[in-house]
């Protein structure tokens, strides 16, 4: 081979190697962006979905304090959001969200509430059925975060 070839083919090896490293580059950053977006539409579901639970829970739990008899299309509202969850959710989530509907059906079988027994149990206990929810979908949630090199300021 002549001498003449040898810095010709160092600088297309060069050209290649600094081309397949541009390539792995790209290929590697855009990986991580595509992984980071999935887990942002992914944690904006949930988020969507636990709202969602929460104001129908919370609707059904006020209800049954003051009445009797549930709305059978209400119920199965919940029930339908229960199992998204279980698509979704973590087991803990899962664990509390069945229990708040427990307590729903248990609370419309209890006698009903007057304003004044409501206040009453409010001041005596203020937390609510559904903080424990709030809070293990706040810790699941919380997972969700994006790697910081591509979080946005």
């Amino acid at each position: 081979m002549e001498a003449t070839y040898i810095p010709a083919l160092a600088a297309l090896a060069g050209s290649a190697i600094g081309g397949l490293t541009s390539l792995a580059s790209a290929w590697v950053t855009q990986n991580r962006h595509d992984r980071a977006e999935h887990l942002e539409r992914d944690k904006i579901r949930r988020q969507k979905l636990y709202r969602k639970f929460i104001g129908e829970a919370s609707k059904l739990y006020a209800d049954a304090l003051v009445r009797s008899e549930a709305e059978a299309s209400a119920m199965v509202s919940v029930y339908a959001l229960i199992s998204q969850m279980r698509v979704l959710s973590s087991p803990a989530v899962i664990d509390e969200a069945e229990r708040i509907a427990r307590v729903i059906v248990e609370t419309y079988s209890a006698p009903n509430k007057t304003f004044a027994e409501l206040r009453q149990a409010m001041v005596a206990r203020p937390t609510s059925p559904l903080r424990n929810f709030s809070e293990k979908a706040r810790e699941e949630l919380s997972r969700f975060q994006s790697p910081p090199a591509l979080r946005r300021p």
